[in-house]
């Protein structure tokens, strides 16, 4: 008995808990070794300014996906392309704008591990979540998502 192919990109976990874990590991390690950040006012100012627009972008991302029908849960089907909005500029904007927040939070929190975590996660997220997705985008939608991929960078 075979089983039928799963409809979903099969990435290696849910990316805000890839957030959110990086973030603790920076809070950690932190606690054990702490290297402040102070940029005075201009972290809060700053970051304030990150998490705002990061969760901007992700609010226009989702209402993206809701008109199209289709889901942002990456382990649910994608019923539609969408490449419209956010997707204009960007394949990933939910990706982007969760690295903005993040950024935000480290430069709130003066947290340099966060920072320098900030580039491990983005290695996991491009090789364990986008490349996971982007090869299930092109089997799905062939040669409409290969043509919106060439015309629409992957971050900014």
């Amino acid at each position: 008995m075979t089983t039928a192919p799963v409809d979903t990109a099969g990435v290696i976990a849910r990316p805000p808990l890839l957030y959110l874990t990086a973030l603790a590991a920076g809070v950690g390690r932190g606690l054990v070794w702490p290297l402040p950040l102070d940029l005075g006012r201009w972290s809060w100012i700053g970051g304030g300014a990150l998490i705002v627009l990061g969760l901007a972008f992700i609010a226009g991302a989702i209402l993206r996906f809701r008109r199209a029908g289709t889901n942002v849960e990456t382990w649910r089907p994608t019923t539609a392309l969408v490449v419209d909005g956010p997707y204009r500029l960007s394949r990933n904007p939910i990706y982007v704008a969760l690295t903005l927040a993040y950024v935000g939070i480290a430069l709130i929190a003066g947290n340099v591990w966060m920072l320098a975590l900030a580039a491990p996660l983005l290695a996991v997220m491009r090789y364990g979540v986008i490349a996971r997705e982007e090869a299930y985008l092109e089997r799905k939608f062939g040669a409409s998502y290969l043509a919106y991929k060439a015309a629409v960078r992957r971050w900014l």
